[in-house]
């Protein structure tokens, strides 16, 4: 018989599709704000905000063990890899190869995760996760590759003799991804996800601090109307702080091969707020893909038959 889910298990899916889906969302939102700011001077305000935002998350709680000198590595490569290089890999190659082919490439972010889990974490990815991986990436390859997937601003950006340095960023930032999903399984071992969400926020603050006081000094700040700062608090508060702690927060109760999955609705969010938002359409074919890509949820997640493993 199918031995169904218990309720923390639920709740940890819960938190993992709706940190992407933030995800996917703030992506898509923050356009106006990447038109307006170097990327890292925006890195650098988002982290400021984030850390200021997230204080009193620092402070080691009492039955929390003393970080040991691998637990702060791990944290900085955490943050290095998961939020600074990520966000310079995706910004980069969307502007040299197109959001068409980022959404192609971004697509292999399931299959990278339940890979580095199975190498690195030695996880054991059941046939079921292999399925939903492969459901998803087909489902979000479709959805990129579909005719009119893309709307005609993106459609408009530049390919030429960069676009295969786009590639490789953009597969550069499918490898953070991914390494930010297995780092972090690591992490929720030791530390809270409160606490591990203001280490690497902090982290990132530090690592964008020399380019942001660089960038922030010839920067006229006063062309910036309020809306865009109301933006910029949302974009810096669901980067750093409310995604990051629904994510560890599912982490604790999940494997990272079968969280990856959960990455797919990080593109279908994005897709559904440039429908619902900002105007764009889309055929039925892109629709069928968005339904793929959730199977492929369904399939990794599906209650297992019998006693679960240990």
């Amino acid at each position: 018989m199918l031995r169904f889910s218990s309720s923390p298990r639920l709740l940890a899916y819960g938190c993992l599709a709706s940190s992407m889906a933030l995800v996917g969302s703030y992506v898509a939102l923050s356009k106006p704000l990447a038109a307006v700011f170097p990327v890292l001077l925006l890195a650098w305000l988002r982290f400021g905000i984030g850390a200021l935002a997230m204080l009193h998350w620092l402070k080691r709680p009492p039955h929390e063990p003393p970080m040991t000198r691998q637990t702060r590595w791990l944290l900085f490569w955490e943050s290095f890899l998961g939020n600074f290089l990520f966000t310079l890999c995706m910004i980069s190659g969307v502007r040299l190869s197109g959001a068409v082919a980022a959404g192609v490439i971004m697509a292999a972010i399931p299959a990278a995760v339940a890979l580095l889990s199975w190498v690195l974490l030695r996880e054991r990815v059941a046939p079921q996760v292999w399925a939903g991986v492969a459901s998803a990436v087909l489902g979000i390859g479709l959805l990129a590759t579909a005719p009119d997937a893309a709307s005609p601003a993106q459609q408009a950006m530049p390919r030429g003799q960069w676009a295969w340095l786009g590639h490789l960023l953009l597969l550069g930032a499918v490898l953070c991804e991914a390494s930010y999903a297995v780092i972090g399984k690591k992490l929720t071992a030791s530390l809270t996800p409160r606490r591990i969400s203001a280490l690497i926020n902090l982290w990132g603050f530090v690592l964008s601090l020399p380019f942001g006081l660089w960038l922030a000094w010839g920067f006229d700040f006063r062309t910036v109307g309020p809306g865009l700062w109301l933006l910029l608090v949302f974009y810096a508060l669901a980067a750093c702080m409310w995604t990051v702690w629904l994510w560890m927060t599912g982490l604790r109760s999940v494997p990272a091969a079968q969280a990856g999955v959960f990455t797919v609705f990080l593109p279908i969010s994005a897709a559904l707020v440039g429908v619902l938002v900002l105007g764009e359409r889309m055929a039925a074919l892109q629709w069928a893909a968005l339904g793929l890509a959730l199977l492929g949820v369904v399939l990794a997640t599906w209650p297992a038959r019998g006693p679960s493993p240990a």
